[in-house]
């Protein structure tokens, strides 16, 4: 492909070629910067179709992703002891961001430009709870052969497991060969992920309850600090606010934001015996290997956060006598009706929909006029734009009184007079349906 750059108005137009770099040179430049693997892909590739237009907007010269994985410290991620596991995620993501730099400083003296997204959590909070990233970092590093994601949602690399963090970054150039994906997944499904989550975020049938994760997890993320600090307003005495949150929760909290957010679990990570490098205890005696990693995590005894009336709480309740309850308020807040839809599979409590069988019309008015037919069957949930079929429930609503409902910032009675709010059908499916989501 050729293209025309024009110098000044004086000058005439010439004609460029892509820059390009050979793969081998690349991948050498990638590890001797301190990737332990590395891979690339065009932007052009299908699985890239998701983050296509941002990656474009971040850098709009981008015709290659590098994607690599740093790795980290096994034990320090299995201890019981979560300041462990915390400092060995912060570090271990330090590197891979100074890796990043390093590589584009590299080539940068060879004339090629580039730029690398964060690591760590998404960062553009302008659009939160919409997509807050760029890039999808896991989907990268499966398309360019790095791993696979296993039923725990983590890339598991066929050497080294799932103990990595994972690269990206975006370059001018052109590589003389692409990687592929590879055609293997390494997880074994051995399932100690699942007796390992605290709140039941990984399903043994291949499930995930991203809110519960979200909830107890990312705490003290996102979601997890806009709770925090409207308990706080919430509380009037100091009496009060110490019984929403203990001195240890405010101690955390101020580790958090002092030090770098703490995740509550990543037990999931903890457990997985996967990868060549750390599956030799594993093989050599799983009775032993459950009891040095996976009793401690599901013994410890530890408060775990989650919402009301959820699956989580069940989950907990049933299954772990030692961890403590702590109810809060769910993460994922809608701010749009765009965002309630894009939302509703991440919160949806699966067993509380039970054994349901319902069809609901939804059309909103007002500022955002938009229709949905969502379907709930089989403890499974279905979303379509458009409205299908025959409704058991008919909800009209003007779209920010709907909001302002989930939100507990409008009465729902208020708009029912108002006609704000129309309901055709059986209510009690109403109820139904936000047992679902509970919030």
């Amino acid at each position: 492909m050729n293209f025309v750059k024009k110098k000044s108005a004086e000058e005439p137009m010439v004609a460029t070629t892509p820059v390009s770099i050979d793969s081998e040179e690349l991948r050498k430049l990638c590890l001797d910067c301190g990737a332990d693997d590395v891979g690339f892909i065009a932007l052009e590739r299908p699985e890239l179709d998701f983050d296509r237009k941002d990656i474009q907007l971040a850098f709009p010269q981008t015709r290659t992703l590098i994607g690599f994985v740093s790795r980290m410290l096994p034990d320090n991620i299995r201890t019981p002891l979560r300041s462990l596991a915390n400092v060995e995620f912060h570090s271990a993501g330090d590197r891979v961001n100074h890796i990043s730099q390093t590589i584009l400083k590299q080539l940068a003296n060879k004339g090629i430009r580039g730029v690398y997204p964060p690591m760590g959590f998404p960062m553009e909070m302008d659009r939160y709870p919409g997509k807050i990233w760029t890039v999808s970092h896991k989907l990268v590093a499966e398309a360019a052969g790095l791993g696979k994601m296993g039923i725990h949602r983590n890339i598991i690399h066929p050497q080294f497991g799932n103990f990595i963090l994972l690269g990206t970054i975006l370059i001018e150039a052109v590589v003389t060969e692409q990687t592929e994906s590879i055609d293997f997944n390494p997880c074994l499904e051995c399932k100690l992920c699942v007796a390992a989550c605290p709140v039941g975020a990984i399903g043994g049938e291949g499930d995930f309850d991203f809110g519960a994760c979200m909830n107890h997890n990312y705490k003290e993320f996102l979601g997890g600090f806009q709770n925090y600090v409207e308990t706080i307003a919430e509380s009037k005495s100091k009496i009060k606010l110490r019984a929403n949150i203990t001195d240890p929760e405010h101690g955390s909290w101020w580790q958090s934001l002092s030090f770098g957010a703490n995740y509550k679990a990543a037990y999931c990570l903890s457990v997985c015996p996967a990868g060549e490098d750390v599956i030799g205890p594993y093989l050599k005696s799983k009775r032993d290997f459950k009891r040095a990693i996976l009793k401690p995590l599901v013994d410890k005894a530890e408060n775990v956060y989650v919402v009301k009336n959820s699956d989580a709480e069940a989950h907990v309740t049933k299954r772990f006598p030692n961890k403590s309850i702590r109810h809060v308020a769910t993460a994922i807040r809608p701010t749009s009706v765009e965002k309630f839809l894009m939302g509703l599979p991440l919160v949806f409590n699966r067993h509380k929909a039970g054994d349901m069988n319902a069809v609901y019309h939804f059309r909103f008015s007002g500022a955002e006029a938009r229709e949905a037919t969502i379907i709930i069957r089989d403890k499974k949930l279905t979303i379509v734009e458009e409205i299908i079929g025959k409704a058991d429930l008919k909800i009209d609503a003007d779209a920010k009184t709907w909001i302002g409902f989930l939100r507990k910032e409008k009465n729902l009675v208020w708009a029912l007079l108002t006609r704000k709010f129309r309901l055709k059908g059986d209510p009690r499916l109403l109820v139904k349906f936000g047992k679902c989501f509970p919030a």
